[in-house]
């Protein structure tokens, strides 16, 4: 065992590529539950748009293609959970764990051919001489573009639910779909854009797997991610930060274990490669979840005509 291995700099640099994922998910899902929506369709959209972004970028050579790729296979398949929700009024829980074992399926389907095949690159962003920062700069400013969009997203959601118009109507259609349909505004409409916003999110975070973080496709390479999405939006408390901060806990247990199998911890891999989730919830539990910060209506459906 040798823990002089490990590189700090390059730990917290790992560690918030291991996260990204987890944040396009969380944020994406958290929208979702904020206009009263719960889907449980996380992990399936996110393989479904792994294998779209995968195909996509080494048919075409682009990285940036293949992730708007994924973001659009992400959206569609959500889209099946709309009209499943939203039109034919069914079972949220029941049509989220369908879209879940439908997109891990087609995933499967769809990447039999690009097995052991190397997607392009996608290159990091240039800051120049800020790269050279002692400490900072090793850590923050060598990444890709699709990092700091996951970060803006967060910022971005954040400010549109505390300050836009456009805010207060999602958190009113999520708080009281009815009183929100009495005022005026076409709740399923507003429940279906947020979904279809949590679908093009959840491909994204899959993308970001398979073409950065583990470049290469491998079935059911999620493993997990998007139900740890799911209660982190919970446990979180619907709060965008909050969301951002668990996701690094995530990232950074996880970027630890793969460090302490490299550096010859003599714990199985095993016990290792389970100890991100088993500590991100335990850890999630502790902290608690303010359940009075739940949208009133989450999970309940809207039965009035649009």
């Amino acid at each position: 065992m040798d823990l002089s291995a490990i590189n700090p700099l390059l730990f917290v640099a790992g560690f918030l590529v291991a996260a990204t994922p987890l944040i396009f998910a969380a944020i994406g899902e958290l929208v979702v539950e904020k206009s009263g929506v719960l889907n449980l369709g996380v992990e399936g959209m996110m393989i479904t748009g792994a294998i779209c972004g995968f195909a996509t970028a080494v048919e075409t050579g682009s990285p940036l293609l293949g992730f708007a790729a994924a973001a659009a296979g992400g959206a569609v398949l959500s889209l099946l959970f709309a009209f499943l929700t939203q039109v034919a009024l069914a079972n949220q829980v029941a049509s989220g764990l369908s879209l879940t074992l439908f997109g891990l399926g087609l995933s499967a389907l769809i990447g039999q051919s690009y097995v052991g095949i190397k997607p392009p690159r996608l290159g990091d962003i240039d800051f120049g001489p800020l790269v050279d920062i002692p400490v900072i700069g090793p850590i923050l400013f060598n990444h890709d573009i699709i990092l700091y969009l996951g970060i803006a997203l967060v910022a971005g959601v954040w400010a549109v639910l505390k300050f836009t118009r456009a805010g207060l109507i999602l958190r009113a259609v999520g708080e009281s779909h009815d009183a929100a349909h009495a005022l005026g505004y076409k709740v399923k409409r507003i429940r279906t854009a947020a979904i279809l916003f949590g679908g093009a999110c959840a491909g994204l975070g899959g993308a970001y797997i398979s073409l950065i973080r583990v470049p290469q496709w491998t079935e059911g390479m999620t493993a997990g991610i998007g139900w740890i999405a799911l209660a982190l939006v919970v446990f979180a408390s619907w709060k965008p930060w909050r969301a951002l901060l668990g996701a690094y806990l995530f990232g950074g247990i996880t970027q630890l274990q793969l460090n302490l199998q490299g550096a010859g911890v003599a714990i199985p891999v095993e016990y290792l490669a389970m100890s991100p989730y088993i500590i991100t919830i335990i850890v999630l539990v502790v902290l608690s979840a303010d359940k009075s910060a739940a949208p009133a209506s989450l999970g309940r459906t809207f039965h009035a005509s649009n």
